[in-house]
């Protein structure tokens, strides 16, 4: 697996806070299906780990919490890497065990399982082909999405599944948005993030350092939406990381030029860097910065 994509100087994502609705029930779904561990845990807040230091993901549970709705911007899923190919065939053969349904889909640059926990947000552990092998043409990288051969992938497993293994990372996360085209301004010229593919005028995929895609981004089910209500379940925020304090200083500019807000977010997650600063998309979407990264 390419590991260069989730370091500096790139920017890509290194944490996500997602929102449910009952916290010891998400807590079992993320511990026996995806295999992460609980590194710090509160009445209404879990840090999960796959390597007992480290967090790429936290939950918080919601008062009250409302379901996610047709027609609200957030999260459509975010992305675990896994490093190897027979790091995916030992994900599915305990995902099979649990007998948990699933959806897969080959996008030629990578193999993905589809997945959703018990509050209905979005989850893709996937691997990534090796980067030669991706199709470039004037700066895009093709993508498709077709069956993945489920039997070859299993026939690397070696049913040795302990929990997500080491070296395993936020890969990327897919974001629902209320209008591409201003998404699409927001993160290359505020963010500096380079186009990477388009699926027509509904999906947009973005990163740098010619990863295939740090982000991705679409209005299937959102176009002209509004964020959820804070007490819903679903994205709390992302964090990305920045190479230096120059790159943080232009998108600082950048973001206040825009009218878009720059401050300390109070919500930010203790895990996957300290904040910088933080800012809101478009959409809504909250945006956590850091430096503390590879």
């Amino acid at each position: 697996m390419p590991t260069h994509f989730h370091k500096k100087p790139n920017m890509y994502v290194s944490h996500v806070q997602i929102k449910v609705s009952n916290l010891e029930r998400s807590i079992e779904y993320y511990k026996k299906v995806i295999g992460f561990d609980v590194l710090e845990q509160t009445a209404n807040t879990a840090v999960l780990t796959f390597d007992g230091a480290t967090s790429i993901l936290s939950l918080e549970q919601v008062e009250n919490a409302q379901s996610l709705q047709g027609g609200q911007t957030g999260l459509y899923h975010f992305a675990i890497l896994l490093p190897t190919r027979k790091d995916l065939g030992n994900f599915i053969q305990n995902i099979v065990e649990a007998n948990v349904r699933i959806g897969a889909g080959d996008h030629h640059v990578s193999e993905a399982i589809y997945l959703y926990d018990p509050d209905g947000n979005g989850i893709e552990v996937y691997i990534d082909r090796p980067e030669e092998t991706w199709i470039w043409e004037n700066d895009l990288v093709y993508m498709t999405t077709e069956q993945v051969n489920i039997p070859s992938v299993l026939a690397e497993a070696d049913g040795s599944w302990n929990g997500l293994p080491k070296g395993t990372v936020m890969g990327h996360i897919h974001l629902s948005v209320s209008d591409l085209a201003a998404s699409e301004k927001f993160y290359t010229e505020a963010l500096g993030f380079q186009v990477v593919t388009r699926y027509g005028h509904q999906a947009l995929f973005i990163s740098t350092g010619r990863y295939h895609h740090h982000i991705g981004m679409n209005t299937w089910n959102s176009a002209n939406g509004r964020p959820a209500p804070e007490n819903s379940v679903g994205l709390k925020s992302y964090t990305l990381v920045l190479d230096n304090e120059e790159q943080a200083e232009k998108i600082k500019e950048n973001l206040s030029k825009m009218g878009a807000v720059v401050e300390q977010f109070t919500g930010a997650p203790k895990f996957g860097g300290n904040q910088a600063f933080s800012t809101v998309d478009p959409s809504g979407i909250r945006i956590v910065f850091t430096f503390d990264g590879e």
